[in-house]
Formats: structure tokens, sequence, C-alpha cells
């Protein structure tokens, strides 16, 4: 232990090197003060605070004891006593100054020492990170994404990869604009490196970068049609989409539907969907039954939303799947079975959009005469079965969702009377909530029977604009769903998906209460759709695709 007396001569002597070395003109030549104050980190805790200031302040002038005095100084990061390493945290930036070469080897202890308890030692490591970065941010970005697709140890190495994965969040990616200069050069060199992470992510880190990818400005409202292409490649590659499908993997179906709701606003920009499109008509759709029930209808909204940006080759092949589906949930006579009206909102949708765009694709399914001139018209073949059969399911989800609308439009009046009566602010919320999802079950039903209505007709007009608006969208505003999918919203029980209107048909239907309406709209979240993991996204690491 040392006395103060000692500590006193040590500090005086250290301040005797550093005052020769700070006069010195030809530095270089005072090797014995800088080795003097090297030596004092292995002295008292006030020496060791002093020298951690004067190491990397003369440490260019010295590079034959570089190496003892990167040592010395990364050994008082590692001190017990909080000061002295707070001290020694702030003095690595200083290596890197005037000797590049240090960059990534200090970038990378930052890294490490992001996981530190004590917040005023975080805060120095979070300073002296962006003290490098802003040195030279093409080679700090590299060596500190090095910490993201790293890992050879995972329970030891994680907790460094999240908190990197934080300090990039948190601290670069809301500085991109003075951060990434030249801005062309520097966005791609990001982007680059964001693709080599992605071969091990989560749902949620996912959907971080690629809230980043879409904030730059060459993957933009002007970007070329490539850029678009890359970006949804990066989606596709992240969904599996070269995956063998297995039903019941609810890893990869999570992930599946949690792209496809992220590639829309590229399909809207005009990227190509096929791959994802030829992916469900292969492999999804037809165990679509097998397909648990909260991920049935996320699927079928996405497919509704994507149904307006496919190309007439890609709607020509998954038309008749859409009819097969759209033929199980409009059944031509009465059940007893439930209806599913936001299935058949969603399907009737899907049905029109890829209709339009190949419209005597339906004469062989639907029975109609649409004359495009084509041999694909089929017009010499009798498909007049086909026509009464279709028409005749129309009419009968017709019929059940008019009586559907007169029990909501009942049931909404007694929600205003009970809203009237509610004394307290937990049943003024629940009635609110009662009433929005009443409200979306009547914009569902109203769907339903603007977009049957132009179908009786032996050639109808399909509807391939944007005159029905799903009932979902106008639950939220587009730039809510972005925020949804990337916190990841919880997602409601099975059997209460997100705007899913589901009522019992039948005799019972004429019939119903109002509280069965009530019981169907239970649960109802105004999330949108898709891109809602489990808690941390998709559930584990390790299945996208890595572009190294």
């Amino acid at each position: 232990m040392t006395d103060s007396s000692d500590e006193a001569k040590q500090i005086e002597k250290l301040y005797e090197f550093g005052e020769r070395l700070n006069e010195a003109k030809d530095k270089s030549q005072n090797v014995k003060d800088y080795e003097g104050v090297i030596d004092a980190t292995k002295t008292s805790l006030k020496a060791k605070q002093l020298a951690a200031q004067l190491i990397p302040r003369f440490f260019k002038f010295f590079p034959n004891l570089s190496s003892r005095a990167l040592n010395a100084h990364f050994d008082l990061i590692e001190e017990e006593d909080l000061a002295v390493r707070v001290q020694a945290i702030r003095g690595l930036p200083l290596f890197c100054k005037d000797t590049k070469e240090y960059i990534s080897k200090i970038v990378d202890i930052l890294g490490q020492l992001l996981t530190a308890d004590e917040i005023v030692e975080r805060d120095a490591v979070h300073k002296a990170l962006m003290s490098v970065l802003r040195q030279d941010v093409k080679e700090s970005l590299t060596a500190l994404f090095k910490h993201i697709w790293n890992v050879e140890e995972p329970s030891q190495d994680d907790t460094i990869r999240d908190k990197v994965l934080c300090f990039i969040r948190d601290k670069v990616f809301p500085l991109k604009a003075e951060l990434l200069r030249p801005p062309e050069e520097m966005e791609r060199h990001i982007t680059d490196l964001i693709k080599k992470s992605l071969g091990d992510v989560t749902g949620a880190e996912f959907r971080m970068f690629m809230d980043f990818l879409k904030s730059l400005s060459i993957f933009g409202e002007k970007a070329p049609p490539e850029r678009l292409k890359e970006l949804i490649g990066i989606i596709e590659g992240q969904a599996d989409l070269d995956a063998q499908f297995d039903v019941s993997d609810a890893d990869h179906i999570d992930r599946l539907i949690s792209c496809l709701f992220m590639a829309i606003p590229f399909f809207v920009r005009g990227a190509p969907g096929s791959k994802f499109l030829n992916y469900l008509n292969k492999h999804i759709i037809p165990v679509f039954d097998k397909l648990p029930e909260e991920r049935k209808l996320d699927l079928l909204k996405a497919l509704a939303e994507i149904s307006p940006y496919t190309t007439p080759q890609d709607s020509r092949q998954v038309l008749p799947s859409v009819v097969q589906l759209l033929k199980k949930y409009m059944p031509r006579r009465k059940t007893g079975e439930e209806t599913n009206f936001t299935y058949v909102e969603c399907l009737l949708f899907s049905f029109h959009h890829l209709a339009h765009k190949a419209p005597n694709a339906s004469n062989s399914f639907c029975g109609y005469k649409i004359v495009t001139g084509q041999p694909s018209d089929r017009l010499g073949e009798d498909f007049s079965e086909y026509y009464k059969d279709f028409t005749e399911r129309l009419s009968s989800v017709e019929d059940l969702t008019r009586a559907t609308i007169k029990k909501l439009t009942q049931g909404m009046a007694e929600h205003n009377k009970a809203m009237a009566a509610a004394k307290s602010d937990e049943a003024k919320d629940n009635i609110k909530t009662l009433k929005q999802n009443t409200t979306t079950g009547l914009r569902t039903c109203n769907n339903i029977l603007v977009m049957t209505k132009p179908l009786h007709l032996k050639t109808p007009a399909f509807i391939g604009d944007k005159s029905v608006n799903l009932s979902w969208k106008e639950a939220i505003k587009p730039s809510a769903l972005s925020t949804t999918t990337a916190t990841g919203v919880k997602r409601p029980a099975a059997g209460s998906g997100s705007n899913n209107l589901a009522i019992k048909k039948g005799r019972g239907a004429g019939n119903m209460q109002n509280q069965h309406v009530n019981r169907a709209l239970e649960g109802i979240s105004y999330g949108g759709s898709g891109g809602r993991g489990r808690g941390r996204g998709w559930g584990r690491r390790g299945r996208g695709r890595g572009y190294r």
C-alpha cells in the first residue's frame, strides 16, 4: 500500500515527465520520460489517473514503445477503481487520432466496454466511441459491426453484441446525416455491413436494420429499380424463400409473414414481388387450413395488400388458388358454420385486383364470358355450372352480410346508450373499444357488399383502382404500420385475430343477440398487420441468410 508521501513524490515525478515531454521540440528523444509515465501505471491510484492522461497524449511520438504503452493503458481500463477506469477510457480516442492503424483495435475494446454497469463509465465509453467514429467513420463502423456478426461464444458474446446493436441504433443511426459522408460511399458501406450481419438476427433486429436502410438516400424515393430490387432481395433472403416449407415450423411462418408485410411498401414503389407470390402460391396457400389460426388472417391481409401491385403473369398464376379459398369461405348454402367476414373481405379484394390484371383467367373458374381475343378466353367451353355455383355463393354471403350489418348497427346503438350511462373511465374505455370494433366490422361488411355486386354479371368489371379501402387500413394511418412492425406488438390470442369479424351463420344468424356480435369482435387489435413477432421477434437468431 502506497503512503501519502510516496504518492506525492510519484505525482510530482509524473508532472516533471509531462512538462519535459510537453516542452521538448523533438519529443521522440525523451524516451526515459515516456517510459517513466508508462511505469507509473503500476503505482498509486492518483498516479494511475495522471498516467492515463499522459500515455495517449504523447503516444504517437514513441512508436517503439507502442505495445508497451497500449498494454499499460489497457491494464488501467481493468482497474478496480472507477475513476482510473473512466480516465483511461476517455484517453482511448487519442491513441488513433494520429495513428489510424489503431482504430480497429480501440473500437473493438470500446465495443466490449459497452457492457459497463456504472453509468459514468458507460457514458465515457459512448463519448469515446463517438469521438473515434468522427475520426474515421468507415474503419470504426467496420470494427463495430464485427461484434454483431462474429459471435464465437454466444453465452459470453451475446451481451456485447446486444449492447453494440443498441449503441448503433441509439447513437449512430440518428446521426447518419453527420456521420455518413460522403453519403453515396458511406451509405453503401454501412449497407454492406448490415447485409453481412443478417445471417444471424432476430425479427426485431431485422426490422430495425430495414427501417434504417429505408431511411438512406440511396434507397429513397428517387432510387433506381435495382436499389429497390436489392432491398426486396434482402427481405426475401430473411424470409427463407429458398427453403422447403414446413407448416409445423412456427418460426418460419412468423418470419415469412413479417417479411411479407415489410416488403409491401417496396411493391407499392414498383419492386418485383414474384418470388414472394410464387412461394405463397406453391407452399403456403395449399396448406392454408393447417396454418396457426392467428396467422391465417395475417396471410390473407398480406395477400390483399400485395394484389394491386402484382404483374398480369403472377395474377394469372395465383388467381386459381384465391378462387378456391374464396369458395371455401363463401359456402353455397347455409351450413351453420362460422362465416369469417374478414377472410371474405381479404379474398374478394385479392380476387378483384388479380382478375383485373388477368380478366379472362376467371372464365374457367367462375364461368364468366370475358373476351380478350386470346385463346385463354376459352369461349368455346361451357362453364355455366361454375357461374351458377359462384353467384349462388355470392348471394349466400350477401344475405349473411346484410343480417350482420343489421345486428352491428343495433349493437352500435346499444354501445352509444351504454357510453352515456357509463360512470368509470374503465367502463368508458371498454365501450369505446367495442364501438371501434363494431365500426371496423361495419366497414368489413360494407366492403363485401361493394365487391360482390359487380361479380353477378356475366362480364363483370373487376375493381382495380383504390375505390375500396380495406377495413383495417381505415383504422390506422399508413405511418403507424411501420411503428407497429418495428416495436413488435403482442399478438391477440388465437381466435381473436386483429379486426377479424367472424359470425356464426345458419338458422341463428338472423336471430343472434347483440352480445354474440360483441363476443365475436372481442380482442380485436388495431395494430393492423404482420410483423409482430413473439417477444424479441422471431424467437431466435440464426435462420436468415447472410450476405458475406
